[in-house]
């Protein structure tokens, strides 16, 4: 297990316990989140090392790397998914103002979105640490993404595009991941990085039993603070945050499981639907932000 003395995002002492929550996924074991005075950063205490945590993953209820069915809220998923692969194609091609060009996806799973990107022209390049889900990517796309520790041998200013959808959440070596990011950007390129936000209005609601706390997988929670005093480190500009608006809806639906032990659709989409109206005046408050950023 890992034990933090000091955040891991600023290395401030000034830390402490904030809330306990359990993983409902694998272990229904309880992890306790602490909290960074400092740079507002929140991460689960005591997780498990890098080469022990792949079995906090081995469920097939985990969607991103099963690409499972099951269940009303993953067929909602799929549901939804073909439509957000659109938007993210067209945030990536805005945001660089080009039509083609090279990305890297770091925590692709099994493929889709590279896929995606694949079919609008784009040169590819996929990095997923589990292996069954590089294997399915295979079967899926016929993608063969590269396992993650290849991040360190590619090739620095090499792309226009490097995107991170809900993954730097789960990154064990936080600051050597985005020190070798840094490197990877061409000139002009741009960084994507979708992650959660505990202050949105879903958080406060579902407290210890949001689900997108996804402890002890989701080793760090950031906020829009947290999340630019670690770009800052890095010598990176954040450009623009854009919501993510479906997510409160799917994280709301998870939460209530979590919470009653039993979903009710109605209850949880009236959360979505709140938390996504105090987004609308305030774009950081929304369940999940993506950060484009440049050097």
């Amino acid at each position: 297990m890992i034990h933090y003395t000091g955040c891991p995002v600023c290395g401030s002492e000034d830390i402490q316990p904030q809330l306990s929550a359990k993983d409902h996924t694998v272990s229904q074991k309880e992890f306790v989140i602490w909290h960074c005075n400092a740079c507002a950063v929140r991460f689960t205490q005591d997780v498990p090392e890098q080469d022990a945590i792949g079995a906090y993953y081995a469920s097939d209820n985990y969607i991103s790397h099963s690409d499972t069915k099951k269940g009303f809220i993953n067929r909602l998923y799929h549901l939804v998914r073909q439509r957000t692969l659109q938007s993210k194609r067209r945030l990536v091609i805005n945001e660089t103002g080009m039509m083609k060009g090279e990305i890297l996806d770091i925590g692709c799973g099994t493929g889709a979105f590279l896929h995606n990107m694949q079919e609008a022209g784009w040169s590819i390049t996929g990095l997923e640490p589990d292996e069954a889900a590089r294997k399915k990517a295979i079967g899926l796309y016929k993608l063969e993404p590269l396992a993650s520790e290849k991040l360190f041998e590619l090739a620095p200013a090499t792309y226009q595009a490097i995107t991170m959808w809900h993954v730097l959440e789960h990154v064990h070596d936080l600051h050597a991941y985005m020190k070798q990011i840094e490197r990877l950007l061409a000139p002009g390129g741009k960084l994507f990085i979708a992650v959660p936000n505990y202050t949105s209005h879903d958080a406060a609601v579902y407290k210890q039993n949001w689900a997108a706390y996804d402890v002890p997988r989701h080793l760090y929670h950031f906020s829009p603070q947290s999340m630019e005093c670690l770009l800052k480190t890095y010598h990176l500009k954040l450009i623009a945050l854009k919501p993510m608006w479906f997510d409160s809806f799917y994280v709301s639906m998870l939460s209530e499981q979590y919470k009653n032990g039993k979903g009710n659709i109605i209850r949880a989409s009236w959360n979505g639907f709140i938390s996504n109206l105090k987004a609308i005046g305030d774009r950081k408050r929304c369940s999940s932000v993506t950060y484009i950023i440049g050097k």
